[in-house]
């Protein structure tokens, strides 16, 4: 049965279990069956009044235990045992699931026969007792106390989780997309099998807004995130030990620089590609960003489009985030996470004034079986110097 599905009938075969070394293919699968039907006399009996006391019914003489062939299961071991010995499945007890008789029923039915082939007596089980539910308690709201004192915290009422209207501790199933699963299919196996590393710098912003506004004056509009892609592809290049990944057996280099950007979209988060972004201009790097976030949003992505990236970049400067940690996009080794840029009085170089400096701080989350501390430390400052000298990218 396909992995997530919904709504499966009672009854339904979902899964096939043989012991080690067989044929699953030689395995009689039963037909379907209906769930049984309560019967009308116990769903009455669980409403109506108890009768009246009644002389007991003399006992009734043990009866064997058999099976209706009809509903006769056997793995292939006890098919095996009992075909071996002449015994009749149908005097075995199953104890697997949905009625199966296991190599191990076959055994206790071996080793309880006789030698003349006999059926050994088993009692039938006592009916269980029809079962009423107990009425719930009524509830009786707590009286009302008086006002609490000015500067105390008033009593608040505990928790519930929201679902039905008056009924505490009641939840709303709310249906997840395929692409959401995904996510959180990655997301667990990027926090569980990654050893994650984190190290995080602020960067001087100020020739980047100063050259944005530049070309603004030319009607060339960049973002800040624009360059941000452009320093870290440059960075990847200059630095061709960080843009790995990990394979089976170990460290893999790449020889292209992919950039994956994050866009939220209404079914989740994405991650579009930029192509060979170390050799792209901070104008093109725009224009192909806005294309691919927008045929994210409306879902029109092709896979190649979001599949294979080398490095991931999440910025979310523009919700006001001044910093934080992004989690890994397997297989890659790196993500970088942006926030917000933030005036700041610093020193000066000469340390004898102050001066306001628009920082902005970058985190790298790291795969530490790929880069260590020591070369994200080195790869965070040379992009550092990309962003704070953005001249010098077009010379690498």
């Amino acid at each position: 049965m396909e992995e997530g599905s919904r709504g499966v009938p009672l009854g339904t075969l979902i899964a096939l279990m043989v012991e080690e070394g067989e044929d699953w293919k030689q395995v009689e699968v039963p037909p379907p069956t209906a769930p049984p039907a309560a019967p009308a006399a116990a769903v009455a009996a669980s409403v109506a009044p108890p009768p009246a006391p009644a002389q007991p019914p003399p006992p009734l003489p043990p009866a064997v235990h058999t099976i209706s062939s009809a509903l006769l299961r056997l793995s292939p071991a006890a098919r095996n045992i009992l075909d071996s010995h002449g015994l009749d499945p149908r005097l075995a007890t199953p104890t697997g699931r949905r009625g199966l008789i296991t190599k191990e029923d076959a055994l206790n039915l071996l080793k309880g026969t006789p030698s003349s082939g006999a059926a050994v007596p088993v009692a039938a089980p006592a009916a269980p007792p029809a079962y009423t539910p107990a009425a719930p308690p009524a509830y009786t709201p707590a009286p009302a106390g008086p006002p609490p004192a000015p500067g105390l915290r008033p009593n608040i009422p505990p928790l519930s989780i929201p679902g039905k209207p008056g009924a505490p501790g009641t939840f709303t199933d709310l249906p997840a997309s395929n692409i959401r699963r995904i996510i959180a299919q990655r997301l667990t196996e990027s926090k569980t099998t990654i050893p994650h590393a984190y190290a995080s710098v602020d960067c001087d912003m100020e020739a980047v807004m100063k050259l944005r506004k530049d070309l603004a004056k030319e009607q060339v509009k960049v973002s800040v995130n624009d360059f941000v892609i452009k320093a870290a592809a440059v960075t990847l290049k200059e630095m061709p030990e960080v843009n790995v990944t990990w394979s089976g057996d170990g460290p893999l280099a790449l020889d292209s620089i992919h950039i994956s950007i994050a866009v939220a979209t209404e079914k989740g988060l994405i991650t579009p590609i930029i192509r060979d972004a170390a050799d792209m201009g901070v104008q093109e790097i725009s224009a192909t960003a806005k294309a691919l976030a927008q045929r994210a949003r409306d879902g029109k992505l092709k896979p190649e489009e979001y599949q294979g990236g080398s490095f991931s970049i999440s910025n979310l400067g523009m919700f006001g985030i001044s910093g934080f940690s992004a989690v890994i996009n397997p297989p890659q080794a790196c993500i970088l996470a942006v926030g917000g840029s933030r005036a700041e009085l610093r020193p000066s170089a000469d340390q004898q004034t102050l001066r306001t400096q628009q920082l902005m701080t970058v985190t790298l989350s790291s795969d530490g079986r790929l880069v260590d501390d020591a070369l994200a430390s080195r790869f965070l400052e040379k992009l550092r110097a990309n962003l704070e000298k953005p001249q010098r990218m077009a010379l690498v």
